[in-house]
């Protein structure tokens, strides 16, 4: 038979595909369905491979035996330099002093530091921005300026300015103080983020979630200042809050963050996908089909919460919840899962170390916590940016 009138049959590269081939397949493989909940795993045996999840583990398990030594390290560091724990067993009064004083203190310190990491790694997937703190959503203001009408309300029979900061030890009942403190710290905290959803109306925009966080941030600060300005012994007594301070934590405040710190941790955990679903854009999150409006709204809460209880205890302490995540991610490269969690342990590892250095470097003075954790911070991230 003559082929001389027929096309020229198609290269095999050109040949159209057969019905029973790929011709339906997705752009991307799998089903997105199935997997809209499973996170994309990184490149370079990052947490999705067995060597990585490995690596994940010990770098877990190394944060949390650095964790016990500087607990150990903390409560042999007091006014007078370092003395050894175990040298305090033969002296009941030294004892005393450690096991009340100094262990809850470097203890609450992890803590404070655990929840601000936490707080600023889901900070940062939730805005996909690596600058992101845990004060991004009025927390800080909103807590700052609820400390400052306590102070104005207790005034001087509840408040006790020195040079270090406010000393509450000489108040007319110091437990009712320090509670009246720190609840509202706490309650100012989460009134800031309410007022910030109010302005932004709800969580649907993510920007426009982070410019009434701004917003809120500005006003908030402004009253404080009218507040400090009108009654001068407030501004006083403020310095200790406005710089951190770790001294008044006790086994009651550790109780209470551990008890934040523990289901916040988990919840974040079990809302990890949502986080890597958000770095490939809201549109994409969006087509995989998962709730963003109700997934954000609990994310905004764990991050309210966590920061509220950690500015509750130990004043507002800046760049724990910012470099966090960084040093996770330097450590290793992995999905929001494990990354959470490894934010946590170095925030908290972080600013325990900063606690002691503060009482061991000038003892027997004492540095502001919040001025080491900026200095430590700023370095740090000074440094990443040159090697970047």
């Amino acid at each position: 038979m003559s082929l001389r009138g027929a096309p020229p049959s198609p290269a095999p590269s050109e040949r159209p595909p057969s019905s029973g081939g790929r011709k339906n397949a997705p752009l991307f493989p799998g089903d997105c369905r199935a997997s809209s909940l499973a996170p994309l795993p990184p490149r370079g045996g990052g947490a999705g491979s067995e060597g990585g999840r490995a690596r994940i583990v010990w770098l877990g398990i190394a944060l949390a035996a650095l964790a016990a030594l500087g607990a150990l390290l903390g409560a042999s560091v007091g006014s007078t330099g370092l003395d050894s724990v175990f040298n305090a067993r033969h002296d009941p009064v030294a004892w005393l002093i450690l096991w009340d004083i100094r262990l809850p203190r470097t203890l609450g310190a992890w803590l404070a530091g655990a929840l601000l990491g936490l707080a600023g790694a889901v900070a940062q997937g939730l805005f996909r921005n690596p600058l992101a703190d845990p004060y991004l959503l009025g927390s800080a203001s909103g807590a700052a300026l609820a400390v400052a009408l306590a102070f104005a309300g207790l005034g001087a029979a509840g408040v006790a300015a020195d040079g270090s900061g406010a000393a509450l030890a000489q108040a007319t009942s110091p437990w009712l103080a320090r509670l009246g403190l720190t609840g509202a710290a706490f309650a100012g905290a989460l009134a800031g983020v309410l007022l910030t959803l109010v302005l932004a109306q709800g969580v649907q925009q993510t920007l426009r979630l982070l410019l009434a966080g701004v917003v809120v941030g500005y006003v908030l600060g402004a009253v404080r200042e009218l507040v400090q300005i009108a009654d001068p012994g407030v501004l006083l007594a403020m310095q200790g809050f406005s710089l951190g301070i770790t001294g008044f934590v006790g086994w009651s405040a550790c109780a209470m963050m551990a008890a934040m710190l523990a289901p916040l941790a988990l919840i974040a955990w079990a809302l990890s996908p949502v986080l890597d679903a958000l770095t490939l854009g809201e549109a994409t999150a969006q087509s995989l089909g998962l709730p963003l409006a109700p997934l954000r709204a609990l994310l905004v809460g764990v991050l309210a919460l966590a920061t509220g209880a950690a500015v509750a205890q130990t004043g507002l302490i800046g760049f724990v919840g910012l470099v966090a995540p960084h040093l996770a991610r330097g450590l290793g490269r992995s999905t929001h899962g494990p990354l959470v969690l490894l934010s946590a342990l170095a925030g908290g590892l972080l600013l325990m170390a900063a606690d002691i250095a503060a009482r061991l470097l000038i003892a027997p003075q004492e540095l502001p916590v919040g001025v080491l954790t900026a200095v430590l911070g700023g370095v740090y991230l000074l440094w990443l940016m040159r090697k970047k």
